[in-house]
């Protein structure tokens, strides 16, 4: 099933300390100060509100749908454990994993914990073609059919959610035809 490629597509991505001071000129007060300014006596939890952070999973969701998913795999990457081959995954082919991709790779970490195995190298388990496109496949379904509510509703109940958010660059994501073609780095 082939989808369009969104690499022409230009994505607006606006912090929740900017998206205030867009519609300030249209919000029908006449000049005069919205209820929804923030002021610096207002106490962190306001600046935290439930509002902005459901605004703030909707952007990202939004983003991350966005993104394309890689079609064609460009090596085999040798790894030890899950979040480990999910780093090499995100430098390699430059674009972020969602949030409930990170989750689920620390989660399955966690899972060998204890086993006979535990401290063998996964990709000795797993095969590295496997394992890659597992993560391709769960981060497909995350980004396409995760509900921003259910993801505010996450980071509201772990103030340290932010840990597994991997940051969000403008330039376009790296596809795996775009380092094939790309001139070889000589050492």
């Amino acid at each position: 099933m082939k989808r369009p490629m969104p690499w022409g597509d230009q994505v607006d991505v606006i912090s929740s300390d900017d998206s205030a001071s867009d519609g300030d000129a249209d919000n029908g007060l006449d000049g005069r100060q919205s209820s929804n300014d923030m002021t610096i006596d207002q106490p962190t939890k306001e600046l935290t509100s439930e509002g902005s952070l459901f605004r703030r999973a909707e952007m990202y969701q939004e983003y991350m749908k966005q993104l394309p998913i890689p079609t064609q795999r460009s090596s085999i990457i040798p790894f030890t454990s899950w979040v480990g081959l999910g780093n090499s995954i995100k430098q390699l082919y430059e674009q972020p994993l969602h949030y409930l991709t990170n989750i689920h790779l620390k989660q399955w970490d966690q899972l060998r914990f204890g086993t006979e195995d535990e401290h063998k190298p996964l990709d000795s388990i797993v095969h590295p073609c496997k394992a890659e496109a597992t993560i391709w496949l769960i981060e497909e379904v995350h980004r396409l059919t995760s509900c921003h509510h259910h993801l505010a509703k996450l980071w509201l109940s772990d103030p340290m959610h932010y840990v597994f958010i991997d940051s969000i660059t403008l330039n376009s994501p790296k596809s795996p035809d775009s380092t094939k073609s790309s001139s070889p780095v000589k050492s």
